[in-house]
């Protein structure tokens, strides 16, 4: 597992896409400001070009806050952050970039390809340009047409609306894309257009940074995770240096000596009608070849890791019981 600091390189040398060093965000409150609430801490992170970058953590966490300061809505109180080789704030880069907020507010009153129109037209594209791409960017959402050209967004489910803003960040063709949150609120079948989306982006070669409390979804889409709560980074890396190199089998099988395989499979349990099952973490050859020395037979061997679900539970409990000592 990689350290805070996340010091991995890049395969192909390439500077990151997204670079922060000690990024850190204190917030003030009460009525004379007197009081500090620290939302981020020290972060340090790099996301590559081309990756889908997923960054998870429980509500409060500090997730928005990081988007927040990468895209330059708000400053950081200390530390610093590279977006697309530029410090943060950079308004060159801007043109570069795609932002799908948590909750967008949609104009009610605009259908969704006026409002296309409204987000192409401040990005200074060309008329003869959005006629090509709104009708691609609402193919590629699943938006209808019809739906598109006439009716109000005030009419719009949560779903469509997701979609519209999806099409919305990505209306100036950008390199990078940062979704919060993007499956929030979608059905199962919005959850799979969503990801569908996100991976059409990966396969397009953009860069993806996002937020997303649904860690079945950005287990089968991330290429790297990071797990930040409290304000603070636990952890990051891919999800093979995270969850395993899944050189680990659940086996199940009958025969063979108990007391033996007791020392090869951890979890070992007997069944009623004799067969046995367990994880085994030895060389799997050694082991088929010991097993018919003992008259036992495999029926099933499939690999093995935990799940994305269940090492950020573990990692929150570990957090939390460092936090509480």
């Amino acid at each position: 597992m990689n350290s805070v600091a996340d010091t991995q390189l890049n395969p192909v040398a390439q500077p990151p896409v997204v670079l922060t060093s000690e990024l850190r965000k204190v917030y003030r409150t009460g009525f004379w400001l007197n009081q500090k609430v620290v939302s981020l801490k020290n972060c340090s992170l790099q996301v590559y070009l081309g990756q889908t970058f997923g960054l998870l953590g429980p509500n409060g966490a500090g997730k928005t806050t990081l988007l927040k300061l990468l895209l330059g809505i708000i400053r950081p109180s200390s530390g610093r952050g590279l977006l697309l080789g530029k410090p943060l704030g950079d308004r060159s880069v801007k043109q570069r970039i795609g932002y799908l907020p948590e909750n967008p507010y949609l104009y009610d009153y605009l259908t969704g390809w006026e409002f296309l129109e409204l987000a192409a037209g401040l990005f200074q594209i060309p008329q003869r340009v959005q006629r090509q791409r709104i009708p691609q960017l609402l193919e590629l959402v699943g938006l209808s047409q019809a739906d598109a050209r006439k009716k109000l967004m005030r009419r719009y489910s949560k779903g469509m609306l997701q979609r519209v803003g999806m099409a919305q960040a990505l209306i100036n063709d950008p390199d990078l894309v940062f979704l919060d949150e993007p499956m929030s609120g979608l059905d199962p079948l919005g959850r799979y257009q969503m990801r569908e989306i996100i991976l059409s982006l990966k396969s397009a070669g953009k860069t993806i940074f996002f937020n997303s409390h649904v860690l079945s979804e950005v287990e089968q889409i991330c290429d790297r995770v990071a797990i930040l709560d409290r304000g603070q980074l636990i952890c990051s890396g891919s999800l093979h240096e995270l969850l395993g190199s899944n050189n680990t089998y659940h086996v199940k099988g009958q025969g063979g000596d108990g007391e033996i395989l007791k020392t090869r499979i951890s979890n070992l349990k007997f069944e009623a009608d004799g067969s046995w099952q367990g994880i085994l973490q030895d060389d799997y050859y050694d082991f088929l070849a010991s097993l018919r020395l003992m008259g036992g037979e495999i029926i099933a061997m499939n690999l093995s890791h935990q799940s994305l679900e269940e090492f950020f539970i573990q990692q929150i409990q570990k957090q939390n019981h460092s936090l509480n000592e």
